[in-house]
């Protein structure tokens, strides 16, 4: 497993999930918060490329030896790449969440939907409250 990190350069959801720009594509994952509670991940359910995603929405499962979760959209659009590798190998997401562990790719139908999204920093306080 990866070490506890909450990237600066990512906007994040308060479903622990994480959203980074690259060019015109926003890229999703979970964090490290939700990898870490999660346990193990031993399967990744994901959408087909051409799906949309809803804002605050489902678009996938992720299932841990504990349980199965929910993956929810930051924001809304057109799922562009599915990261496969994941699919075969889905403990990327526990060894690195914020890189080979990236779950879908997707072109944003409104990018300004992620300025609601949190900072790091508000996140680490959100996390914070949490406890």
């Amino acid at each position: 497993m990866s070490e506890e990190n909450y990237p600066a350069d990512l906007r994040y959801h308060r479903e622990h999930d994480w959203v980074r720009m690259e060019g015109n594509v926003a890229v999703f994952g979970i964090t490290w918060y939700a990898q870490d509670a999660l346990g193990e991940v031993v399967y990744y359910d994901a959408p087909d490329v051409g799906a949309t995603v809803a804002k605050d929405g489902a678009y996938g499962e992720l299932e841990s030896v504990k349980a199965v979760s929910d993956i929810y959209a930051p924001a809304a659009g057109e799922v562009v790449a599915v990261n496969d590798a994941v699919g075969a190998r889905p403990e990327l997401v526990n060894e690195d969440p914020y890189g080979e562990g990236w779950l879908i790719k997707v072109r944003l139908a409104d990018p300004s939907e992620l300025e609601e999204l949190m900072d790091a920093d508000a996140y680490r306080g959100y996390l914070a409250g949490l406890s």
